[in-house]
C-alpha cells in the first residue's frame, strides 16, 4: 500500500514537472481569451486553451456546445460557427474544472504593432486632445496590451499578462494614441465593436518581429541571432553595461556641487547664484562658451507671477529635455523624467506658486552627446488661460562633468526575438488585419528595408494561417531640420521602401509627410495619422467606394522637351497646391543625378516639372529629405502627396 501511494505521488509529481499549466487537472486558457475580449466576426474563430492529456472539454457559446479531447501535450481547440457583429455575451468552458467568461463582443480585431510611435499612449497626447478623453467611453471599443517580451529560443505560447479594456475616461491612458483614433473613426461609421490587440515596443527594428524562418535570406542578420542566443556572449555584455552605468551615474551623484554636504542645496530659493553665468533658454549648452559638457548642469530661473494665478492648480511645460531632469519649484520637487523624448508636462500643486518672485530650477543629467532644451516646444508655466513664458535668459551651473557614458551597443530587439515573444502567442486569435508604425529604427538601412519589409507581411500572414489579410501601414512623417539645397536622405530612401510596398496585395498606407515635428521623432499628431488608417481600411477592408483613401500616388513621368509630366494615381477630382499657389518641394536632375530645386505646375491629374538650367531632365524628386517641411502637393479630397523620385 505504501509502495503503491509513493508511487502515485511521484506520478503527480512529474506530471506537474512535465505539465505544469495541468496541475490539479485546471482547464487553462490564454490571456487574450477572457472576459471583454472582442472576438473576429464572420469567421470560424479558434477558442484553444490546457488541461489534462487526454481529457475532453467542452465549450458552450452563444446556445451552441463545441467539443474537444486535449492533445498528450494536454492542449486542446475547438472552432466557433462565424457569428455576426454584436453582443455582449458569456461562454462556459467545462473540463474538470469549469470557466465562465463575461462581455465578450462580436468585431473587428485590428493588431497594432510596430515600434514607438504606435505605443505612445493617450497619456502621452491628453492636453492635446482633453475633449476625446474626456468624453471617450465606448465599450465597443477595447484594447489588449502583450507585455513587452522578447526569446531568441522559442515560440512563446501565452503572454505574461494583459486584459480586455473597454473604453472610459479612466482606463484610456494606455491606449495607443493611433489605434483608438483608428478604432474610434471606424465605429463612428459601422457601428462595429473594435478590438485592439497593441504588441509594439519603442525603438525595434523591422527585423526583431520576424521569425528566424522568414530571415534565412538576410545571413548577416542571422549571425545576429546566433550572437544573442549565446548566453556565453551576452551576458558578460550585459553585467558589465550594467555596472558601467551603475558607477557612472554614481559618480556624478557623489560630485556634483549642487548638493555638496554643508552648503545650501542649488534648488533651494535661498542659494545665491548671482556669480552664475546666463545662457538663452531653449538650447545646447554645446553652443555657449562652456561647450560640449556630459555629467549634471543646473538651471535657475527667476520669473514674475500675478496673484490672478496663484491658489490655483498651474501645469509646467518643459518642452523637451536632452536627456533626463528632475525639476523644482520653490524648493518643492514637482516632477522628473528619466530621458530624452517625453514631453515635459508636470501639475503644479495649488499652494506652491507665489505672487511676484518665483524660482524654478532643472537639474539636466547629459549622458553623452548634446545636452540642453529642445528649441521650438512650449516653455510655460500655465494656470487656466494665464500664461508666463519661461524662455529667455537662465542661470547656470556645472554640478558634475564627466566622460561620456559609453555602453556596449546590444539591445533586447535583436532579430525574432519580438516575434517569438509579442507576436508568437497571439497568432491562434482571430483578425481582421495589421496596423503597422515603423521604420524609425531601420532609416540606417533603408535599401534592406526595401526587401525587409515585403518580407515581413509575408511572413506574418503565413504564421496567422489566415491568408492575406489587410495590412495597413504609416509612412514616415517629416522630422529633423530642413535642408536649403536638395540633398540625399535615408529617410526619403525608407519612404521609398514603404511606397514600394505598395505592391504587395491587399496593403494600403497612409501618407504622413506634414504631421511630423523637426524636432521630435514621436509628433503629438495622432489623431490624424489614426483617421488616415481609418481611410484606408474604409477603401481597402470595408468596400467603401465613396471613400478617397490615399493623396497622389506617383504613377508614371514622360518627357516633353525640357519638361517632365509626373501623371499620378488617386488624383482624385484633381490635384491642388496647397497654403500656396506655387508647388514647392520638386527637384530635377539630368543624367548625373545632380538635383537642384525645381518649378512645378499642376496640369488636371498631371504635374509638370522643369529648371532652365537642366536642359535636359531625366529624374524628378519631390518631398525628397528628412522634413521636406514645404511639401503641399494635395488632391482635392485633403490627402498629401506620397514622396517619390522617378527612375
Amino acid at each position: 500500500m505504501t509502495i503503491h501511494i509513493k508511487w502515485i505521488l511521484l506520478c503527480c509529481l512529474l506530471n506537474n514537472i512535465l505539465y505544469p499549466q495541468f496541475s490539479n487537472g485546471q482547464v487553462r486558457l490564454p490571456r487574450l481569451v477572457s472576459d471583454s475580449m472582442i472576438l473576429q466576426r464572420d469567421a470560424h474563430i479558434k477558442i484553444w486553451g490546457w488541461a489534462k492529456p487526454r481529457e475532453k472539454v467542452r465549450i458552450q457559446f452563444m446556445d451552441k456546445s463545441y467539443y474537444a479531447t486535449t492533445s498528450d501535450q494536454g492542449r486542446w481547440e475547438v472552432r466557433l460557427s462565424p457569428a455576426h457583429a454584436g453582443g455582449p455575451y458569456d461562454m462556459k468552458i467545462t473540463a474538470s474544472n469549469s470557466i465562465y467568461l463575461k462581455n465578450i463582443l462580436i468585431g473587428d480585431v485590428w493588431v497594432c504593432s510596430g515600434q514607438s510611435n504606435m505605443v505612445i499612449p493617450m497619456e502621452r497626447v491628453r492636453y492635446r486632445y482633453p475633449g476625446d478623453i474626456e468624453h471617450c467611453t465606448n465599450t465597443f471599443i477595447r484594447q489588449f496590451i502583450v507585455p513587452d517580451t522578447y526569446d531568441y529560443y522559442v515560440f512563446r505560447d501565452d503572454v505574461r499578462s494583459g486584459t480586455w479594456t473597454p473604453v472610459t475616461p479612466e482606463s484610456i491612458l494606455p491606449f495607443s494614441a493611433v489605434g483608438y483614433f483608428f478604432a474610434k473613426t471606424l465605429y463612428e461609421k459601422y457601428h462595429i465593436p473594435i478590438g485592439i490587440i497593441k504588441t509594439c515596443v519603442g525603438g525595434s527594428p523591422i527585423e526583431a518581429w520576424m521569425s528566424s524562418a522568414s530571415l534565412k535570406t538576410f545571413p548577416s542578420i542571422l549571425k545576429e541571432i546566433d550572437k544573442y542566443r549565446d548566453s556565453a556572449y551576452l551576458n558578460p555584455i550585459k553585467k558589465s553595461n550594467a555596472s558601467l552605468k551603475s558607477d557612472w551615474f554614481k559618480k556624478i551623484r557623489e560630485q556634483d556641487k549642487g548638493f555638496s554636504p554643508g552648503q545650501v542645496p542649488w534648488f533651494e530659493p535661498a542659494f545665491d547664484d548671482s556669480s552664475w553665468p546666463i545662457m538663452t533658454i531653449p538650447g545646447f549648452w554645446r553652443d555657449d562658451k562652456s561647450g560640449p559638457i556630459n555629467g549634471v548642469v543646473w538651471f535657475r530661473k527667476e520669473f514674475d507671477v500675478p496673484v490672478s494665478m496663484t491658489g490655483k492648480l498651474a501645469r509646467l511645460w518643459l518642452g523637451r529635455i536632452v536627456d533626463s531632469d528632475s525639476v523644482y519649484l520653490n524648493g518643492t520637487f514637482v516632477g522628473t523624467t528619466g530621458y530624452q523624448y517625453p514631453p515635459r508636462i508636470y501639475e503644479i500643486p495649488s499652494k506652491i506658486l507665489k505672487p511676484g518672485k518665483n524660482i524654478l530650477v532643472v537639474r539636466i543629467i547629459n549622458t553623452s552627446g548634446l545636452g540642453g532644451f529642445i528649441k521650438d516646444k512650449p516653455y510655460k508655466i500655465q494656470v487656466n488661460s494665464d500664461s508666463v513664458v519661461l524662455t529667455g535668459t537662465w542661470k547656470y551651473q556645472v554640478g558634475a562633468s564627466s566622460e561620456p557614458l559609453n555602453l556596449l551597443n546590444i539591445s533586447n530587439y535583436q532579430p525574432c526575438g519580438l516575434f517569438n515573444g509579442m507576436i508568437a502567442p497571439i497568432l491562434d486569435y482571430g483578425i481582421k488585419g495589421v496596423l503597422w508604425y515603423q521604420g524609425e529604427s531601420n532609416t540606417s538601412r533603408p535599401l534592406e528595408y526595401q526587401q525587409l519589409f515585403p518580407t515581413l507581411i509575408e511572413d506574418w500572414r503565413r504564421a496567422w494561417k489566415q491568408s492575406a489579410f489587410p495590412f495597413i501601414y504609416v509612412q514616415l512623417p517629416n522630422f529633423m531640420s530642413r535642408k536649403e539645397y536638395p540633398s540625399e536622405s535615408n529617410w526619403a530612401e525608407l519612404r521609398e521602401a514603404q511606397l514600394k510596398t505598395l505592391a504587395v496585395p491587399n496593403t494600403a498606407m497612409a501618407v504622413t509627410i506634414e504631421l511630423g515635428e523637426w524636432n521630435d521623432i514621436h509628433p503629438l499628431n495622432k489623431k490624424d495619422v489614426g483617421k488616415r488608417l481609418a481611410l484606408a481600411a474604409q477603401k481597402l477592408v470595408y468596400g467603401d467606394r465613396n471613400v478617397t483613401a490615399s493623396g497622389p500616388i506617383y504613377q508614371s513621368k514622360k518627357l516633353e522637351g525640357n519638361k517632365i509630366v509626373i501623371s499620378f494615381d488617386h488624383a482624385d477630382g484633381g490635384l491642388v497646391a496647397k497654403g500656396d499657389p506655387a508647388l514647392k518641394s520638386f527637384a530635377i536632375a539630368g543624367s548625373d543625378r545632380k538635383f537642384v530645386w525645381a518649378r512645378a505646375m499642376i496640369r488636371g491629374k498631371h504635374v509638370i516639372v522643369w529648371n532652365d538650367q537642366v536642359p535636359n531632365p531625366v529624374f524628378v524628386r519631390y518631398a525628397w529629405a528628412d522634413n521636406p517641411g514645404d511639401a503641399n502637393l494635395y488632391n482635392q479630397a485633403g490627402l498629401p502627396a506620397s514622396p517619390f523620385q522617378t527612375h
